[in-house]
């Protein structure tokens, strides 16, 4: 698997740990991702973020949303 696929997967996992930690639906914490540029958040955390588990990562995109006005 290549380094973009692997960002793909890690952008997923955490997306629905999201939806499911904030009980959201996919639909809404794909929404709450895309106001916040999640996903870029990770695509370029990712050198260190691949070596952490996924609570970890998410723990960091909950502070990373917190600290951008989200409330999660």
């Amino acid at each position: 698997m290549n380094e973009q696929q692997q960002i793909l997967f890690m952008q997923i996992r955490i997306l629905r740990i999201a939806a499911q930690r904030f009980n959201l639906s996919l639909k809404e914490a794909a929404q709450l991702f895309k106001k916040f540029d999640v996903l870029r958040y990770i695509r370029e955390g990712f050198g260190i973020f691949h070596v952490e588990g996924d609570e970890a990562v998410f723990e960091d995109v909950k502070s990373y949303l917190k600290f951008k006005g989200a409330t999660v």
